[in-house]
């Protein structure tokens, strides 16, 4: 009963993306902050700071990589450059460009900046020079030549009256050039390394610089000389000022002296006081891993370094680029993170649901760290623990907590805190000897966990009762497996736990799936069938039922009671690696290794939908715990919410035919009221060709039909005209509606210009499907023409003789219909009046014809051009042989027998010949119409 009411899926539409949106280089957060510009490839993506999501996208054309960016400080202009030596400017906030030009230099553009007043842009080049553009003016005002190597930093001075330019290169050195004489007017020589940023003092008399020689020097501008040099002890990347006159007395800062933050090479952000060079404040993040607790390697801790940092002045944060592309955004004050945003995930490899509502995701992608996104804002929280690839992740029930596995050999389990949606592990185990590859934990409490292995082990972990003792220190406590078998030959690729947390089934990449007893894992069937590795297993949520999916691209349903398949999926062209249950366990939902969702009804194995918006293996798939919303990951970095459109295309659908009938209605009102032009026009505008057929059929069957089709059509808009101009190429391909079609035509030829129709949307191809079935029409019609022309010929000349029963004689009145009783020929031919019709024909000649039998003389006048017709195009004229039989190509079959009076027969012939002249004539008037049209 529940099944027969329960509405099954029919199509999903993508909700929402998380992309890829930065992959290294520069960024940049406009002026009001709520803007951040990262570049990505061909791309620089404009990222909205509050919600997360890409506001626009812009993309060079020639699909060139952007080697750099610049936003001016008034936020209006973007600037970028690209490896084909070419500047753009762009309204971005439009995605549109305004005008290009060549940069002049020899090389990539490696380093741009704009002066404060949005009018001079510096680009630094890898040829060794420097050009200096007016933006509005749009000419290069300064080529400064004396840098050596690549220059990968300019900066304009703060003071704009001062027209000073800072910039660095090869050589380690800062150059100072004076923009009125356009030259170097000293170098700042401290750094034996890359200079890496610059920070101005507000008043501007102060320089600091940072370097990979892991110092920082603080300059005074006005003597041109160093006044202090700060060891940082790491390679720093970015250097930002403290605003001067405040205090935040959590990172240390009570003095009004300069203070300044560094990021570098060790992940974390240090508050120095300049006066004293002393380190005040060092960011403490407790989850990150260092070399000392987990005995990684220097190298790979270097993963997290810092590359980039900017101040938000406004809001009183600091924005900080990791070097896994990582953006966070920290409170000035305490330099703790208010939101992070993931600019590149690589392969994601697994993605499911998690917290009250579904409203965070957790992610687990080619790296150690897995990523809990806040769906509402794209949030995303970085979580550190294992220290190789997690594979695999599966949430508990309840949705506040979840389980990891990795190929450290390690399981853990994480606790979210609704309130506060921070994340942290509780409890972990170790025992695999190799990578584990896949996860289930139990379906009715949080109390266990099984796991499998590429050891071809199964492990079965008990839990703790409470984890809140862990959770709130910080401490994760240690499990232990309570059970272990050797389940398969080859890697154990997907586990699965039932509904009633009594069995668990396991899909190995030995071709094979098997069920589990969980209390001791004890086998209780194989499922054989497979011909190529199982990637993953589920139980239905109802019925006694296992879905399994292969790389052999079939997915197969098997009975849990005698181990039978009882249905197998094919529609997928590649490997099979995910399947879930929807709708009660009446549908499934698959992902394959080609990128393809497809959705399946159980019961009649069709596949409802194909859902095409990956680009390479979808190895995540989850459906939420409400069944409207699935949540998919792929190789290509995307992760794609999709959103259950079945009950909103029903309505849209029920709201379509609702409007559609009471269209119909009014068409057939305003065709009983004799309105046409109204009702052609609001048949064309349902775009359906029969009912504007229809229309054209009831107009042209009223009184003065063609009067009111040309009146009609010739009222029509253009657009509309281009409607029923595509709609009689259609109608031109039936008999029974080329009639109509020719009409229409034959109106719009008369009162339209070759010129004008060929502004029509598509006039060239729907001409050229026009001509052929013209043409056949017009041959068709000859045909009928010549058969029905000869056969007036033929009545006028040919005479019924014969003897009628008990008299010698026909009566002149009525033929007798009584077959003679001689041998004697029906029918004859009068040889007479044939010669005697051929000499009319040749020479113009009247004629009279005696009747021998009454003496009467009747008067038969031919017209001599309808003869002519008749015989010149009709080259397979009828001949009749003295049985009476008719040979020839082009005959009548049948004609009236109905005998008509001797005078009346020439005048009705002569007015049907000149009614098919007259038409022949206009179709090919027509056919020459649209042949010029087309040849122009």
């Amino acid at each position: 009963m529940a099944s027969s009411a329960l509405q099954f899926k029919t199509n999903y539409a993508v909700s929402s993306k998380i992309e890829p949106f930065y992959k290294g280089g520069k960024v940049q957060i406009s002026k009001d902050e709520r803007y951040m510009f990262c570049t990505c490839g061909t791309r620089v993506n404009v990222l909205e700071v509050g919600t997360g999501k890409i506001f626009s996208s812009i993309e060079q054309e020639d699909q060139e990589d952007i080697t750099c960016f610049s936003l001016s400080p008034d936020d209006e202009t973007l600037v970028t450059a690209s490896r084909a030596l070419l500047l753009k400017q762009w309204d971005w906030k439009q995605s549109t460009c305004l005008r290009s030009w060549r940069a002049i230099h020899n090389t990539p553009v490696a380093s741009m900046s704009f002066d404060p007043t949005s009018t001079l842009l510096a680009t630094g080049g890898c040829d060794s020079t420097i050009k200096i553009w007016d933006v509005l003016k749009q000419y290069c005002t300064h080529n400064l030549k004396g840098s050596s190597g690549v220059v990968h930093l300019v900066e304009f001075h703060p003071d704009a009256e001062r027209l000073q330019l800072f910039s660095s290169s090869a050589d380690y050195g800062i150059r100072v050039w004076d923009l009125r004489r356009s030259q170097c007017t000293c170098v700042l020589q401290s750094h034996f390394s890359a200079v890496t940023s610059l920070a101005f003092s507000c008043n501007g008399d102060t320089l600091v610089s940072s370097g990979r020689d892991k110092i920082c020097t603080v300059w005074d501008l006005k003597s041109s000389k160093a006044v202090r040099t700060v060891p940082v002890y790491e390679a720093v990347e970015a250097v930002v000022l403290v605003p001067e006159g405040e205090d935040f007395p959590q990172i240390g800062v009570k003095s009004k002296g300069l203070h300044f933050i560094t990021a570098g090479s060790k992940g974390v952000l240090r508050v120095w006081e300049a006066s004293t060079s002393r380190c005040i404040f060092t960011q403490a993040l407790s989850d990150t891993p260092t070399p000392e607790n987990d005995g990684r390697a220097e190298e790979e801790v270097e993963q997290l370094s810092l590359t980039h940092a900017l101040l938000l002045a406004t809001s009183a944060r600091l924005a900080v680029v990791t070097a896994e592309h990582n953006i966070l955004l920290y409170e000035l004050s305490s330099l703790s993170v208010q939101q992070q945003f993931v600019g590149y995930n690589d392969e994601v490899l697994d993605v499911k649901f998690l917290g009250r509502k579904d409203s965070h995701i957790v992610v687990a992608t080619n790296s150690p760290q897995l990523k809990v996104f806040e769906l509402s804002t794209c949030n995303c929280q970085i979580l550190y623990g294992h220290t190789d690839t997690v594979l695999a992740v599966d949430v508990f029930r309840k949705g506040r907590m979840f389980v990891s596995c990795a190929k450290d050999r390690t399981v853990r389990v994480w606790r979210m805190h609704l309130e506060s949606g921070l994340v942290a592990c509780v409890a972990q185990g170790s025992g695999h000897v190799s990578a584990i590859g896949s996860i289930a934990c139990s379906r009715l409490k949080e109390n266990f966990l099984v796991s499998g292995s590429q050891d071809c082990t199964i492990k079965v972990w008990e839990l703790p009762e409470s984890f809140g003792a862990g959770g709130q220190t910080g401490i994760a406590e240690q499990i232990v497996a309570r059970v272990t078998e050797k389940g398969h030959d080859k890697d154990v690729n997907s586990l699965a736990i039932s509904p009633n947390d009594k069995l668990v089934a396991s899909g190995s990449q030995d071709r094979t799936a098997k069920l589990w007893s969980l209390t001791n894992l004890s086998l209780l069937g194989v499922f054989r069938g497979h011909r190529r590795g199982i990637w993953c297993v589920q139980f239905s949520p109802l019925d006694q039922v296992l879905a399994s999916s292969s790389a052999d691209g079939t997915v197969k349903l098997w009975s849990l009671q005698d181990f039978s398949c009882l249905k197998t999926f094919e529609g997928h062209d590649a490997s099979v690696l995910k399947v879930i249950f929807l709708s009660r366990g009446m549908q499934l939902l698959t992902s394959g290794s080609d990128g393809l969702l497809k959705l399946w009804t159980i019961k009649t194995n069709e596949c409802v939908k194909t859902l095409d918006a990956h680009q390479d293996k979808v190895w995540g798939l989850h459906t939420s715990s409400k069944d409207n919303m699935v949540v998919t990951g792929s190789v290509d970095s995307s992760i794609i919410l999709w959103e259950d459109v079945t009950e909103k295309e029903l309505l849209e659908e029920q709201v379509k035919r609702e409007d559609q009938i009471l269209k119909l209605q009014e068409l057939s009102n305003l065709l009983l009221e004799g309105r046409y032009l109204k009702a052609l026009g609001l048949a064309i505008s349902l775009d359906q060709p029969h009912t504007v057929l229809r229309v054209i059929k009831e107009i042209r069957q009223g009184e003065s039909g063609h009067r009111k089709v040309e009146e009609t059509i010739t009222r029509l808009r253009q657009d509309q005209k281009e409607s029923v101009l595509r709609y009689c190429a259609v109608w031109n391909t039936n008999a029974r509606s080329c009639l109509d079609a020719q009409v229409v035509i034959q109106v719009l030829l008369q009162h339209e210009s070759p010129e004008l129709l060929l502004q029509y949307q598509g006039v060239r191809g729907i001409l050229e499907g026009l001509l052929p079935y013209t043409e056949r029409h017009m041959q068709r019609i000859g045909r009928l023409m010549q058969a029905s022309m000869f056969l007036d010929y033929l009545w006028q000349k040919m005479r019924v003789a014969g003897k009628c029963r008990g008299s010698g004689d026909l009566d002149s009145d009525e033929m007798d219909t009584v077959p003679p009783q001689t041998t004697e020929p029906l029918f004859f031919i009068d040889r007479q009046a044939d010669q005697a019709a051929k000499e009319y024909e040749e020479g113009g000649l009247e004629y009279q014809e005696e009747d021998e039998e009454d003496g009467n003389e009747h008067s038969i006048e031919g017209d001599g051009d309808e003869g002519a017709s008749s015989d010149d195009e009709d080259s397979g004229a009828c001949k009749a042989d003295i049985n009476g039989q008719q040979t020839g190509a082009g005959c009548g079959s049948s004609f009236s027998s109905e005998e008509s009076e001797g005078e009346e027969s020439p005048n009705k012939g002569e007015t049907s010949s000149g009614q098919r002249r007259t038409s022949r004539t206009d179709q090919r008037g027509l056919t020459s119409g649209l042949t010029q049209v087309l040849a122009r």
